[in-house]
């Protein structure tokens, strides 16, 4: 593949809580749209944390003249603060909203009206029909909080047969859990793009966060690596650009339909990656 058929790209912010981080993300996007993104999405907190920041950040997105696709979860939410939502986004021009079923806020202690990103889903569908096109999450490693394998894909069809039109991945380093999933999924019947979520490697112990947090592998060659590298942050960025270069490499190979990713507000490691595979 080369740049006359490249892989479709979509890229992930997070809302800024200051001025700063807004005028940072502002350049961020500049730079990044280099890449010709097919759309950028842009997360979205419970409880209120962050919901105006996603829509400010979605709108300013909307602005610059790229597809803003928003992140909507359903943990602590109503009906009635859900059909707002979708009502505010459908009027900025919002055509792709990420559905999920989110974490749960310190100090709620039920979920709400609605217990499963499924339950979101076929709600998004029954208001609004076809104005949007849903992603869903998907979990080649299996969600940390599945009871089994078997209950992942099951809840994962369920989300499929509400009525979502393609999925991302959670990130994942292991190529071969991602492919597996895909043929899990084909064989269930499901016909449905399931795009991996890519995260750049660039700092070790932020990594090893958020992959504690959201249940995502690191294979043990790649965490003793990057535990040898200690606090050598150029050496870890090289390493890093390295391995996701060559998992992005295989999972082109293997016909995945687009690349997700995590860019967390930076570019300088998305672009090179990218640039590495020759997308721009």
């Amino acid at each position: 593949m080369n740049k006359a058929s490249p892989i479709p790209l979509s890229i992930e912010f997070f809302p800024p809580k200051t001025p700063e981080g807004v005028d940072k993300l502002r350049a961020v996007r500049q730079q990044l749209y280099a890449l010709k993104p097919e759309f950028c999405s842009v997360t979205f907190g419970a409880g209120g944390s962050t919901q105006e920041g996603t829509f400010s950040t979605v709108r300013d997105i909307l602005g610059e003249g790229v597809d803003a696709a928003s992140h909507l979860s359903c943990i602590g939410a109503t009906r009635v603060t859900l059909r707002q939502h979708l009502g505010i986004l459908k009027a900025m021009g919002v055509k792709r909203l990420v559905a999920l079923r989110g974490d749960l806020p310190s100090g709620y202690g039920a979920g709400g009206e609605f217990q499963y990103a499924s339950d979101l889903v076929a709600f998004i569908r029954t208001e609004t029909g076809d104005d949007f096109h849903i992603e869903v999450a998907a979990y080649p490693e299996v969600h940390p909080q599945a009871k089994s394998p078997a209950a992942d894909l099951q809840a994962f069809a369920a989300k499929v047969k509400a009525g979502a039109n393609s999925a991302i991945t959670q990130y994942f380093y292991n190529a071969d859990a991602y492919f597996r999933f895909v043929e899990e999924v084909d064989a269930l019947g499901l016909t449905l793009p399931v795009v991996p979520g890519i995260m750049p490697i660039t700092s070790s112990t932020q990594l090893m966060r958020f992959s504690d947090a959201c249940g995502a592998e690191i294979p043990r060659w790649i965490r003793l690596r990057l535990q040898s590298l200690g606090d050598d942050t150029v050496s870890i960025r090289a390493f890093g650009l390295d391995v996701v270069t060559g998992l992005c490499e295989q999972l082109r190979a293997g016909g995945a339909p687009g690349l997700h990713f995590y860019a967390m507000n930076q570019s300088v490691a998305t672009l090179e990656i990218c640039r590495r595979l020759d997308l721009f």
